[in-house]
């Protein structure tokens, strides 16, 4: 298992993670199989989306803050509330296959790692499973 750090630099933003998480393939061995990626964060998430087009992930971003206003109503006291539900919708953990030893993602594809209540240091871990 391999642990990736990933520093952010704003309240919001996603940080494509993809060329870290293929070291991390390649430093494995694995050559067939799956790669598990995890964040180990409760304001933070990833998700797998578009690379080619940098508008697509200010528009999630967009999205998430317009499904997910500040509402007055929220008691959690460090006032993050967004942060956790956001988190929550975008997920902790993806799975991706692994072929030649390489991450098997669609041409436009990256993964990325989704900061909500940035900066901070941030880790995500990678464990490759050998099988076909």
């Amino acid at each position: 298992m391999k642990q990736i750090g990933v520093k952010t630099t704003q309240h919001e933003q996603f940080v494509n993670i993809t060329d870290l998480v293929q070291q991390a393939v390649s430093a494995s061995g694995v050559k067939g199989g799956m790669c598990f990626i995890n964040c180990a964060h409760t304001t933070a998430g990833l998700t797998i989306n578009e690379n080619a087009d940098p508008d697509v992930v200010h528009d999630i971003i967009l999205a998430l803050d317009t499904l997910v206003p500040g509402l007055r109503g929220f008691r959690h006291v460090e006032g993050n509330s967004t942060a956790h539900i956001k988190s929550s919708l975008m997920g902790q953990s993806l799975a991706v296959p692994v072929h030649n030893g390489m991450l098997q993602l669609g041409t436009w594809q990256a993964v990325y790692f989704c900061e909500f209540d940035g900066p901070r240091d941030r880790h995500v871990w990678v464990r490759c499973i050998a099988g076909e």
